[in-house]
């Protein structure tokens, strides 16, 4: 799965050319995506502006020397490339798994096109095999816990060890168990 993994970051990499702003998603094969950015920028010289997802993609991108600016230094975005952890066949599909949900759709909304770098795991007939995370300010999320609990939506709070996780953004993750998601 590694390897099916790495082969899609690679070919995502063949997308972008000098001169594109590129959003550069978070996980497990958006890594792989951004290892392969930095090896074009070391050797072919691409030139690209990289806007990052997460704390963890920032590292990973200054460490390969990819330029990076902030969603708020740029105008747009050409090009972002990210994981998903579930997709169904009319490509709707479910992020969150890797804890930096919000960042990830704030570069989207600003992104002229997006791929999805997935493998065959993350394919479903119907979405509702994968938790939707809900990213929430502390303030009022135990009020909002319950109001996803009365509404049937079976709400688990993402833990880090024996804490609530805290996200790049210093927000909580409430996971949702709805069964089949409707379009």
């Amino acid at each position: 799965m590694e390897n099916l993994k790495k082969l899609v970051g690679i070919k995502a990499a063949e997308y972008v050319k000098s001169g594109m702003t590129v959003g550069l998603g978070t996980g497990s094969t958006a890594a792989f995506f951004v290892e392969e950015l930095g090896r074009r920028v070391r050797e072919e010289g691409l030139n690209i502006i990289g806007v990052t997802t997460s704390n963890v993609t920032s590292q990973q991108a200054a460490s390969l020397n990819i330029p990076l600016k902030s969603i708020d230094e740029v105008d747009t975005v050409d090009l972002t490339v990210d994981g998903a952890d579930e997709i169904d066949a009319d490509l709707n599909g479910i992020k969150g798994g890797g804890a930096a949900l919000l960042m990830e759709k704030i570069v989207a909304t600003y992104s002229k096109d997006y791929i999805w770098i997935v493998d065959e795991s993350k394919l479903s007939e119907t979405l509702g095999n994968f938790k939707v995370p809900v990213e929430v300010i502390p303030y009022g999320s135990e009020q909002l816990f319950q109001k996803f609990e009365a509404a049937g939506y079976a709400p688990t709070w993402r833990m880090n060890d024996e804490k609530k996780l805290i996200t790049d953004m210093q927000h909580y993750i409430i996971d949702l168990h709805i069964e089949k998601i409707v379009g």
